[in-house]
């Protein structure tokens, strides 16, 4: 699904210039369930970013779907990003001034997909990540478990190829942390594809592989044993 090799991305001022990805080369699997961690300032959340189409690499090849996104004008960017990509951020970027139907309906809007079917589409997704009772409250009405929920649903409405994740946890206590990670990977258990950014351990464990990063490069990479016994008893 994504192939990434040698990517580079330098950011310039007049007078500094700091390398944030060295060489990166990485392979995302459809149906993976991957973790980024490292340090601040280690350059996991370039990586998002561009993976995302939110920024882009000085020199190196990102192949998603087949497709050379280096190079990419603006444009093609981001119709790619809004037919395959889902976001989750750590702090929800839910729109305190729309009802959670709105927050939701928004990337369908945005793809001009019909109203018919975008209501079909919200009250799935609401169902199925159990906000239905809450889509005419407004953000500041729920909890911040409930806030990422509308977030998650808003990420996954339009059927996104691969969702990103950024400390999808971060600004949760841990009972509501601990929700969203159950529920990401149920969503991984149905088949989705998941890359996420987190300083947490316990998050990372979630995943089936973690990668380290430190200085803009990748320095090492595991298997994550709570996935590794899950299918083990699978077997």
């Amino acid at each position: 699904m994504i192939t990434i090799q040698n990517l580079t991305k330098v950011f310039r001022t007049e007078e500094v210039e700091t390398s944030a990805l060295s060489g990166i080369s990485l392979e995302i699997k459809k149906g993976d369930f991957l973790t980024i961690m490292g340090p601040s300032g280690c350059g996991k959340s370039t990586l998002l970013n561009i993976i995302g189409l939110l920024d882009s690499a000085n020199d190196g090849s990102y192949k998603l779907l087949d497709q050379e996104m280096i190079g990419l004008k603006e444009k093609g960017r981001a119709q790619v990003r809004k037919e395959n990509i889902g976001f989750i951020f750590q702090n929800f970027n839910l729109i305190d001034e729309l009802s959670v139907y709105d927050n939701i309906e928004l990337p369908l809007l945005y793809n001009n997909v019909k109203a018919s079917d975008r209501k079909q589409k919200i009250e799935a997704i609401a169902e199925k990540l159990n906000i239905s009772h809450r889509l005419k409250h407004f953000p500041q009405q729920l909890s911040g478990g409930q806030q990422q929920r509308v977030a998650v649903a808003r990420a996954l409405v339009n059927d996104p190829k691969i969702i990103l994740a950024d400390e999808p946890t971060g600004n949760l206590d841990s009972k509501n942390g601990n929700e969203v990670m159950e529920l990401l990977t149920d969503l991984h258990a149905k088949g989705a594809t998941i890359l996420m950014v987190t300083h947490s351990d316990y998050d990372a464990s979630f995943s089936q592989r973690t990668i380290h990063m430190k200085d803009g490069v990748i320095f090492s990479e595991k298997l994550n044993q709570r996935n590794v016994d899950v299918f083990m008893d699978a077997k």
